[in-house]
């Protein structure tokens, strides 16, 4: 180190007094005339003409290139020396905590709350250190209400190595919940819980981009419905309208009937006949319904997607109708097979009655959407009418099928030319009993 006398000390400038003050750590320096510095020095670094320790001119100049002015001078010059390890404590309460790596800022609320609940975090890598290969998650789409979703690595339960999927990617794939997706993670940042996907690369087992690319679900090409949907029920209702109005996967079909003729009932009972099939996924939508009957609903087998009583409006109820159609063309354009149930058009516009109806179809080269209905009249297009008889539901009497009035659009392709035939001759016997 550098040994400096009395006579050195006197004829450096106040700056650099200054700065051997500041590293011997001597206090108040700054109000101190040069004669009173000059003696305090000596009496701090050990009294009298004793040698003087003063910083090594490489420090010295490092500080002086990055050090900011201390705020307490008298004004005469600016302190070229303020090493981080020597300012006062008055000064280090103005700065954050310097724990661990300089400049990092204490961890917000809520950073040390993704930390207690066992998020992830990515730990500063060093310089010239490589980067970690990109971890590849894989799990099933649950898409949420506010329109981003979360892949669940272990389905159906939660768990803090799912991953999140911002509602821009659900909405440029078109995602819906039980898609299957693969794809790179970015692990969380500040203030992150949960890991985020980067891209999507497969969507069911397909490259990401193929699945984009195809065709609007409304331009795709359609068939009749040709596959029935077996109930496979003992209820002779249902076995009427299995044999009699058969129901097809792409099937449009309506319920219909007057007040208290069974409607809902009728719904319900179909509903838990498909309930559990393999490769049709069900969805409900309660639309105008009484709380009565949206309480019973939600505790049975299959809770509605969307539940809306009759004091909603018209408006409200067609969003709902409409967002779970959407949800199912997706499922039918990738080569699912969806079925969505209504309950029921009465409470909609009359377009929006159609247009939801109308979404249901048969794809050449997709799966199916398939629309099961309840309403008080047809709306038309239909391929499928089920009329109930409330004289008969009132009587007890089953089936409480009115045959003369309902019927299916090309039941050959559904029951065969057999059965089909067997359905014109049960509905020539209807007419004649009711003649």
């Amino acid at each position: 180190m550098t040994v400096l006398e009395r006579s050195e000390l006197e004829a450096s400038p106040l700056a650099d007094l200054h700065a051997i003050a500041n590293q011997v750590g001597l206090e108040g320096f700054r109000r101190m005339r040069k004669a009173e510095l000059i003696a305090a020095i000596i009496g701090e670094t050990g009294g009298g003409d004793a040698d003087i320790a003063a910083g090594t001119a490489d420090s010295a100049g490092a500080a002086e290139s990055s050090a900011p002015a201390d705020g307490d001078g008298d004004g005469e010059e600016r302190d070229p020396i303020v090493p981080r390890t020597r300012r006062r404590r008055s000064s280090r309460s103005r700065r954050p905590r310097e724990d661990g790596d300089a400049g990092e800022a204490a961890p917000s609320a809520a950073e040390d709350g993704a930390r207690t609940s066992g998020a992830r975090a990515s730990a500063p890598r060093e310089e010239g250190e490589e980067p970690e290969p990109a971890k590849i998650a894989a799990g099933v789409v649950e898409v949420l209400g506010n329109g981003s979703a979360f892949l669940r690595v272990d389905p159906p339960e939660p768990s803090d190595e799912d991953v999140y999927i911002s509602a821009a990617q659900v909405r440029r794939c078109e995602l819906v919940s039980g898609d299957r997706v693969t794809g790179p993670v970015r692990m969380p940042r500040r203030s992150e819980r949960y890991p985020s996907l980067v891209r999507i690369d497969t969507i069911n087992g397909a490259s990401a981009d193929t699945v984009s690319d195809g065709g609007r679900y409304d331009e795709l090409a359609v068939d009749w419905p040709r596959e029935r949907l077996a109930l496979g029920s003992q209820d002779p209702t249902l076995e009427a309208i299995e044999w009699l109005t058969p129901i097809g996967r792409g099937s449009r079909a309506v319920i219909v009937g007057a007040h208290h003729a069974g409607k809902s009932e009728t719904l319900r009972r179909l509903l838990e006949a498909l309930h559990g099939r393999e490769g049709l996924e069900l969805s409900l939508v309660l639309a105008g319904a009484r709380p009565e009957e949206i309480a019973q609903w939600a505790e049975g087998p299959l809770a509605p997607v969307a539940a809306l009583s009759f004091a909603a409006s018209a408006d409200l109820q067609d969003q709902a109708v409409e967002r779970t159609i959407e949800t199912a063309k997706r499922v039918a354009a990738r080569g699912g097979n969806a079925l969505v149930a209504i309950d029921s058009l009465d409470g909609l516009h009359p377009q929006a009655a159609r247009k939801a109806l109308a979404g249901a179809r048969n794809l050449r080269e997709g799966g199916s959407l398939t629309v099961i209905a309840v309403a008080e009249h047809p709306v038309g297009g239909e391929t499928t009418v089920i009329t109930l008889d409330a004289a008969l539901t009132s009587t007890g009497r089953a089936p409480i099928l009115d045959l003369v009035h309902s019927g299916t659009l090309r039941p050959e392709l559904l029951v065969g030319e057999d059965g089909a035939e067997q359905i014109t001759k049960a509905r020539l016997t209807a007419v004649e009993a009711a003649a």
